[in-house]
Parts: C-alpha cells; structure tokens; sequence
C-alpha cells in the first residue's frame, strides 16, 4: 500500500514552460561557453548548483552563478507566473483525502521554491504535507537522498510504501536508487518518453491526474 507520494515541482506538478532551463542555459553560456543541448537536458531535474558547476566547469563561480540564476528565473517567473498543471491541484487533494502523504521534491532552492508555491497557493502542512529542496537533503538527484528525507518527514519508513514521480531522467533514477515501489515518469515537463524509458521506471503517464495510484 502506498503511504507517501514524493513528487517533482516544475514540469510535474507545475507548468512553467521551461524557463527554468532557458536560464540554466542563459546563465552558462554568459559564463563563458553555452552548453549543447544535449549537455542542459542531461541535467534537468539536478540540484541547479550542481548543475551549474558541471556545465560550466568553474566550481568555484558557483555561487556567483547561482545568484544570477535565481534573480533571472524570479524575472522570467514575474512574467511568466508558474501554474499547476491542470487537474494536479484536485488530484494532490484526492490523494490525502485517501491517507496518502503528498511531498514535493526540488531541485530549487528556497529562494525560488517558497516565492513559487506561495504564487500558486500552495503551503507546507495544508495543501501538500512537506516541500523538500535538494540543499537541505545533503544532495539532488539522482541520489535518493530528497525521496529518504520526505520519508523521515512523514514517517514512512518503508520505501515499499512510497511512489516518486517526475519529468525527468534523474527523477526516475533517483526514485530507482530510493527503491521505492512506484518510479513514474510523466510526460507533462521537460523530457521525452524515449528519454524516461531508458531510465526504467515501473509506469510512464501523461501527467500527475494518471498516476497509477488512480486506477
């Protein structure tokens, strides 16, 4: 029986119309040398730190960089306002509503996270049980590592008992290595279906409304 659902923020349960990757993008290529396309979709869903020292190569700029992201994502944002996925509101609520704890998980910190949600109305113990960004878990995807501190925030102890769910590659990878018992890739943000099969999650659905939990 599935206890707690650990779900990605943007592209899974919020559309922002890859903004966030355009200013990845944006950001290393005004470093130095923009960075092939291939090279940003292997990050999406990473710790954007993280992110932002591989594709740059400069370790040492990263807060630099990092401050530039989150200013240029908070204007991209101001014009561009986020917005939950259609239906995904509903289906969180309907997911609680049957005993089945709802985490968000992030690659963002709470610089963006909190401006986000709170944009959208969503809070911490009200519409969803607990938000997780990757900082505070000691490391992003693909580690397990925000999937296991959403488990010790709701008390589930048993990785059995728990579904991740995300758009992207490192999404599946990290709900893999949590051995969690449900690995969903969606197909509502950043990646392919190609792409997200070849991580080998248990199901692939349109969007969080199809998770397998609903059937």
């Amino acid at each position: 029986m599935i206890k707690l659902a650990a779900l990605d923020i943007a592209g899974t349960t919020v559309a922002e119309d890859n903004h966030v990757y355009r200013v990845l993008a944006e950001v290393v290529a005004a470093h130095g040398k923009p960075a092939a396309e291939a090279d940003i979709r292997r990050w999406m869903g990473a710790d954007k730190r993280e992110a932002l020292a591989a594709l740059t190569g400069d370790p040492s700029a990263v807060e630099d960089l990092h401050d530039r992201f989150v200013t240029s994502l908070r204007a991209a944002y101001e014009q561009h306002p986020p917005r939950p996925i259609p239906g995904v509101p509903q289906a969180i609520a309907e997911l609680r509503e049957s005993g089945v704890r709802v985490v968000l998980t992030t690659g963002f910190d709470r610089q963006i996270t909190d401006p986000l949600l709170a944009a959208i109305g969503w809070r911490s113990g009200v519409e969803v049980d607990a938000v997780v960004c990757a900082v505070e878990a000691g490391g992003g995807r693909p580690l397990p590592n925000m999937i296991h501190r959403a488990m010790d925030l709701t008390g589930v102890t048993d990785p059995g008992e728990v579904l991740a769910a995300g758009d992207t590659a490192l999404d599946v990878q990290a709900g893999r290595a949590a051995r969690a018992a449900m690995v969903v890739g969606v197909l509502s943000g950043a990646q392919t279906e190609a792409e997200l099969a070849a991580e080998h999650p248990t199901h692939i659905v349109a969007d969080v409304t199809r998770l397998p939990l609903f059937e």
